[in-house]
């Protein structure tokens, strides 16, 4: 945020084209995190390896309904992605554990904002939905 927009939301501090082109909003650093972020499991697995460093199988036990297809799906897109890191221990058999890289662990403040965010107003938004239920 510049100086000139002390106040302003960043998300509103610039103009977007009108219309907003499909590959502007494809490229979207914004919109790749919150696709990401927005699946299923990652943020659950985010939070999880925010506290601590899981091996697979603690993870796996940690999740509900979560397949051992997804859950590799998804640690390795986190893992592509920067946010997680896997090393494996040279033991007999070799183990596995996750935990989140420094870049992985700068994103917990905004989901953390978020999810506070969330719960101050979960009310207000099933208020609301309520009324739009059948409409």
């Amino acid at each position: 945020m510049s100086g000139t927009n002390t106040g302003v939301p960043s998300v509103l501090a610039h103009e977007l084209p009108r219309p907003v082109p499909a590959d502007e909003l494809a490229a979207c650093p914004v919109g790749d995190v919150f696709r990401r972020m927005g699946d299923k499991w990652s943020m659950l697995l985010v939070v999880l390896l925010g506290r601590r460093p899981y091996r697979y199988n603690e993870l796996h036990r940690a999740i509900e309904g979560i397949s051992q297809r997804m859950l590799t799906r998804t640690l390795r897109s986190l893992e592509t992605d920067g946010l997680v890191r896997r090393e494996v221990h040279q033991t007999v058999p070799p183990s596995v554990e996750y935990s989140l890289t420094p870049l992985g662990r700068t994103l917990l403040q905004p989901l953390s904002a978020l999810a506070d965010w969330a719960v101050l107003h979960e009310a207000e938004i099933n208020e609301v939905r309520s009324r739009h239920v059948g409409t």
